[in-house]
């Protein structure tokens, strides 16, 4: 048993109906084990184990959640149906929406080891062509996801990619609402109101559409130990749909650092060793995006694109804030979210005065 528990902890999971429930689905196991990965920021992941097997479990967090927040089920129908595809995810088990186990929805899936990239660079990764490829593997494998045919892999009953870009910037200030009507009691942000209403006017008129990861980046990647590095799963699936691809991309340059920009607003999520030379350019990594997928990211959008990621990081971090306002969270960057929402909201002003280029 995990001999880590605490109030937290029991609120995320009931050992012995999970123990029950394991046994129904995997067979008996001597060894029963869970841990909470404490580096996640929104759904929760427990690292279990049982018998010999290394499983993963997600769950939303305890507490109430925003509409269409957290759906661990949504991620699991993505994650099983491209495992036959060119898109590398974990091995799947077995998913459940009784919530007399857990407590809530969730599911089930192989642990894969490997490094991800998030704190700081590894040692064993500084190394000119092992940080080229890095970029070069994550944008490779985000073209991959955007080549998928959703139909193809029974997908296409999920989102409406028409005028996803103009409803993302709604859903988001709904998002918003709802962190609001508690954060707000706290200190007002105004500039993401702006931010908010200049995206409504700028959305673009129009784009492709195909399956969108919704929120791929550095750290939602798992590279393996073998030379040249490879990049074997991509993780956190809960906001993918049909949607616009270039937003994908958007999300992942905003979290992507070059050698001239100022110093990250949230240290907690963005890190900034990729702006050593060796690694590509968001420049570099636009134009491999482009001919790998066929697809273009005009110039005259890009800072909708950037921005948008922005407005959505801030939304998460302000829901973040209420979360832990309302005693529903155990994760010490949620209280930062204070300073932090409405310094990421002056930064998605720079971004659309032009004073955070591409």
């Amino acid at each position: 048993m995990a001999d880590d528990r605490g109030e937290y902890f029991d609120r995320l999971v009931d050992l012995d109906a999970l123990a029950e429930f394991l046994e129904a689905e995997l067979g008996p196991a001597e060894e029963f084990e869970v841990r909470r990965h404490e580096q996640g920021h929104s759904n929760e992941t427990l690292f279990v184990d049982w018998g010999e097997r290394e499983l993963v479990l997600r769950r939303p967090p305890p507490g109430s959640t925003a509409e269409t927040a957290h759906d661990v089920l949504r991620e699991y129908a993505f994650v099983d149906a491209l495992q036959d595809t060119a898109v590398p995810v974990p091995p799947t088990v077995t998913a459940t929406d009784d919530h007399s186990i857990v407590g809530s929805d969730f599911y089930l899936m192989e642990r894969v080891e490997g490094t991800v990239l998030r704190d700081r660079e590894p040692e064993s990764f500084a190394d000119p062509d092992v940080r080229e490829r890095v970029g070069t593997q994550l944008v490779d494998t985000l073209a991959e996801i955007h080549q998928v045919d959703p139909a193809a892999v029974g997908l296409d009953e999920f989102g409406h990619p028409t005028d996803y870009t103009e409803r993302q910037v709604e859903r988001w200030g709904k998002q918003l609402g709802w962190a609001f009507q508690v954060t707000a009691e706290e200190r007002p942000v105004p500039e993401l109101e702006r931010l908010g209403e200049w995206l409504a006017e700028h959305c673009p008129a129009n784009h492709p559409e195909g399956l969108v990861h919704g929120d791929y980046k550095l750290d939602n990647v798992l590279f393996g130990p073998d030379r040249p590095v490879e990049l074997l799963a991509v993780f956190d699936w809960e906001m993918a749909t049909r949607g616009d691809p270039r937003s994908d991309l958007g999300w992942m340059l905003s979290y992507w650092r070059d050698r001239t920009d100022p110093d990250p607003v949230v240290e907690e999520l963005v890190t900034d060793f990729m702006a050593h030379p060796d690694y590509p350019t968001r420049r570099e990594l636009v134009e491999r995006w482009e001919d790998r997928t066929g697809l273009d990211y005009p110039d005259e959008h890009d800072q909708f694109y950037r921005a948008l990621a922005v407005y959505k990081l801030a939304a998460l971090g302000e829901m973040f804030y209420r979360r832990y306002l309302e005693g529903n969270a155990d994760n010490p960057m949620y209280p930062k979210m204070e300073e932090r929402v409405p310094a990421l909201a002056e930064r998605g002003i720079r971004i659309v005065e032009g004073e955070e280029p591409l």
